[in-house]
């Protein structure tokens, strides 16, 4: 917690293409929205409605190629607004003031309801919307190292350690996978190195067994990106346990993908 971000005002975050003094005024209100919705997620009362905005925003703007052309067409100058705004989303989320421990607050919350297994569909969907703001951070260039400096991954990992099989527990399940595979689709021995030590890959295998279709693709996608790391291949090779369990996950993999199994795009996943 000490690595938390430092308070800055939010107007210290500069967006790129706010610098053309003609165009000063509009960027300001493309900003002030954005903004606005930041702001709202240290106001209990305003958080749930601004992490589905935002979240709802970076859904948006991830969609490939082909669909933000549709979606452009479907919705022009609002959509171009939020593909502006969002693209940038991480530094504002990290050096706003209050906003990352409003959303570590949110994934506390609901940590009374993995043991007994009662959550929602509603507490998850919520949370899920943080986490989605979370994997905003942890997939960008300016903030990756800090995300992980401020070990924020660990706040996901009891998630992970849930036997629940409902879909409440799936979506977030699938949703914190993606946090993880967000921090190692950039190869970065680093990043490697502390999942290795905070324990993912026993998550990841159990996942792999036991999860969704959907979750067990991102566990492996983030498994494989750890073998394809040399330090992530030794801890997988001299760890008898995870050695011998991946070994034998490989060849049930392989057995299902030989009878016809789709064979899902990992990269794609997250």
């Amino acid at each position: 917690m000490a690595n938390l971000p430092p308070p800055l005002s939010m107007k210290s975050v500069a967006l790129s293409g706010a610098s053309s003094p003609s165009s000063s005024s509009n960027n300001d209100r493309k900003l002030s929205s954005a903004e606005q919705l930041i702001l709202d997620l240290s106001n209990p009362e305003l958080r749930e409605n601004a992490l589905h905005e935002l979240s709802k925003g970076m859904k948006l703007y991830n969609r490939n190629s082909s669909t933000l052309i549709k979606a452009l067409i479907t919705i022009g100058e609002q959509f171009k607004l939020k593909r502006e705004i969002f693209q940038d989303l991480a530094p504002l989320l990290w050096h706003s003031v209050g906003t990352i421990p409003a959303l570590l607050q949110e994934i506390i919350a609901v940590y009374p309801a993995l043991s007994p297994p009662t959550m929602t569909p509603a507490q998850s969907n919520r949370v899920c919307n943080a986490l989605a703001l979370l994997q905003c951070v942890a997939s960008h260039t300016d903030t990756r190292m800090l995300f992980l400096k401020a070990h924020l991954p660990l706040y996901l990992y009891a998630f992970l350690n849930t036997s629940s099989k409902s879909r409440p527990f799936e979506y977030l399940r699938l949703t914190s996978l993606g946090v993880i595979g967000a921090l190692v689709k950039v190869d970065d021995t680093e990043v490697i190195r502390f999942l290795l030590q905070t324990e993912i890959v026993p998550l990841c295998l159990w996942t792999m067994e036991n999860g969704s279709e959907l979750s067990k693709t991102v566990a492996t996608f983030i498994v494989q990106k750890v073998l394809l790391d040399d330090v992530g291949l030794e801890y997988m090779c001299t760890t008898a346990v995870v050695y011998t369990k991946t070994k034998r996950i490989k060849c049930c993999t392989n057995r299902r993908t030989n009878e016809g199994t789709r064979v899902l795009s990992l990269d794609k996943c997250v």
